[in-house]
């Protein structure tokens, strides 16, 4: 009974031809309960928050969010809005740009009937990014990031007016927390090509209101788009991406880039490895390096850390090391462990832990290639230790 339309990406994306993933619903009534009904008779979880009017519908390989259709008033620029209970041509009103403006209808007299009021259609067929009305940037700055997104992903261009109405609006951005901020960039470096969004950003001004001495230049657009010729699935590309972003970065504007957007712990630690190592990784180019000694050294950072810092690095050298960490050292295990080592006779304690890493070295280096030269490696450096204890023992009792 209630009248619900599919609205937003979800829109612009199937009359764009690309894949939809997920859904976003908006109800002209109760969004709430409706979800929860449906949960209910799929067997699907939900999570609402009452005072937002949505919930999310979390399905087996499906998310669908409800929302109540509401309009937004903002009590200054950059403020977050207050919520109004509307109709579905309010809540279009409420919508970034025109692209995202539109909704199709779930009603049965009017399936897939499209809402667009404010020419959306017509804006994705010449390639445009609009906002609704001249207040659109003032009222969330965050716009101003999404634009040059979608802008980006899409190929399209901003509509003259909103370019004039973001340089215009620019410096609200300065209200926003943080953390908000910190949102919007993540977003961005999902992106799939996050190098032009970035040097787009950069050339508008707009960069600089993230993060001041970040640059979106040639360097950034031509190491993140080397990350995606790397085909290793194990690293967080995101995290690489902003490691390779701050790279160039002294170790004070890093710390007010990461004080500025309130940079929660993974992204933190990946950043101030990649200082470390940027700082500390010039002895890599030694000459005859062993690849033991070459994990001992950056064993301790993060493979994203490692793969940026490889990446960045002018020495072919220590770009080969790095890579060699990555692609081979770091998977190199012994099959050996302590209770292996307990039951050839040595005590449990830290010459458990030294022998496991002598061991490690050696086959790291090469000198001992399965189990059974491990352990003859084990056997001789036991002998030793005996050898070297009966000395002892001997010039004690000499003495």
């Amino acid at each position: 009974g209630e009248r619900v339309y599919v609205v937003g990406g979800v829109v612009r994306d199937l009359l764009l031809g690309r894949p939809v993933l997920d859904l976003d619903l908006v109800v002209e009534g109760k969004a709430i309960p409706l979800a929860r009904q449906i949960a209910k008779a799929r067997n699907w979880k939900t999570r609402s928050h009452p005072h937002f009017g949505t919930a999310k519908l979390l399905a087996d390989e499906l998310t669908i969010d409800f929302a109540t259709a509401r309009s937004e008033n903002y009590a200054y620029p950059g403020a977050l809005p207050t919520v109004q209970w509307e109709n579905i041509e309010d809540d279009l009103f409420r919508r970034d740009f025109t692209i995202n403006a539109m909704a199709a209808s779930l009603i049965p007299e009017s399936f897939g009937d499209v809402l667009d009021p404010h020419g959306g259609q017509q804006d994705l067929e010449k390639g445009l990014i609009r906002v609704l009305h001249p207040g659109s940037f003032s009222d969330d700055p965050t716009r101003i990031l999404r634009a040059l997104r979608y802008e980006q992903r899409f190929n399209f261009r901003l509509d003259e007016d909103t370019e004039r109405l973001m340089q215009r609006d620019m410096g609200i951005m300065n209200n926003i927390t943080g953390e908000r901020l910190w949102h919007e960039l993540e977003l961005i470096l999902g992106e799939e090509r996050p190098e032009k969004v970035l040097c787009r950003a950069y050339n508008l001004g707009v960069l600089q209101h993230l993060c001041p001495a970040a640059q979106g230049d040639a360097w950034l657009r031509d190491k993140l788009a080397r990350c995606r010729s790397n085909d290793d699935h194990t690293l967080h590309t995101p995290a690489v991406y902003l490691c390779l972003l701050i790279y160039r970065l002294s170790g004070e504007e890093i710390q007010e880039c990461i004080s500025r957007l309130k940079i929660p712990g993974w992204a933190k630690q990946a950043i101030q490895h990649t200082v470390k190592l940027r700082d500390s990784v010039s002895h890599m180019s030694t000459p005859k390096l062993r690849p033991s000694q070459i994990y001992r050294d950056v064993e301790r950072y993060s493979p994203e850390a490692i793969q940026a810092v490889a990446m960045a690095s002018d020495s072919a050298v220590i770009q080969e090391r790095l890579e060699l960490y990555l692609d081979v050292l770091r998977y190199v295990k012994s099959p050996l462990n302590g209770e292996d080592l307990q039951g050839m006779g040595i005590e449990q304690g830290r010459r458990i832990g030294q022998m496991l890493r002598t061991i490690h070295d050696a086959r790291l280096d090469g000198e001992v290639v399965n189990r059974q030269e491990e352990e003859q490696l084990v056997r001789r450096l036991l002998a030793k230790d005996t050898l070297f204890q009966y000395k002892m023992g001997l010039e004690e009792s000499n003495y």
